[in-house]
């Protein structure tokens, strides 16, 4: 099993995008490409975030507060998100509760240059929102193999 983790983390690691599925006020799932902060490549200021998240596999998501995923997740917190590379036939879901993040110093961490193009007024921007993951469950395939592991308990 630990080798699953590791594959997953590398995974988590290297896509080029995460693909965050929320569920809509009429109970339809809603898919959308997320820039995967966990990218080590993409972001490497975040790298520091998520170096003592290893065994939980916590994930950030910065999105606006206006936007119809936020809305989603205030009805229903229940997602799923998605990692692959299809060209190595590699793909991972995690999924569990997530949470809308109001602590201003986990925003100002995520802050990167840039993001004004988005919430024009900087990280104290009302349309400016961090989200978090705890996933409780995985599952990936790598090639022809597949697997599942739990990662936390569903009740803490």
């Amino acid at each position: 099993m630990e080798e699953e983790r590791e594959m997953a983390l590398e995974l988590m690691g290297s896509s080029k995008a995460a693909y965050l599925t929320t569920v809509d006020a009429e109970g339809f799932p809603q898919t959308r490409a997320m820039f995967n902060t966990r990218n080590r490549d993409q972001f490497p200021k975040l790298a520091h975030l998520f170096r003592s998240h290893r065994r939980d596999f916590m994930l950030y998501f910065t999105t606006n507060t206006s936007s119809s995923k936020v809305a989603d997740i205030r009805v229903h917190p229940g997602v799923s998100v998605y990692y692959c590379k299809p060209e190595e036939s590699r793909g991972l879901m995690l999924s569990g509760l997530i949470e809308i993040v109001d602590d201003p110093r986990v925003k100002k961490s995520l802050w990167l240059e840039g993001m004004e193009r988005y919430y024009p007024t900087g990280c104290d921007d009302p349309d400016y929102t961090v989200l978090r993951l705890f996933p409780h469950l995985g599952r990936g395939w790598n090639q022809d193999h597949t697997y599942k592991f739990v990662i936390g308990d569903r009740s803490e």
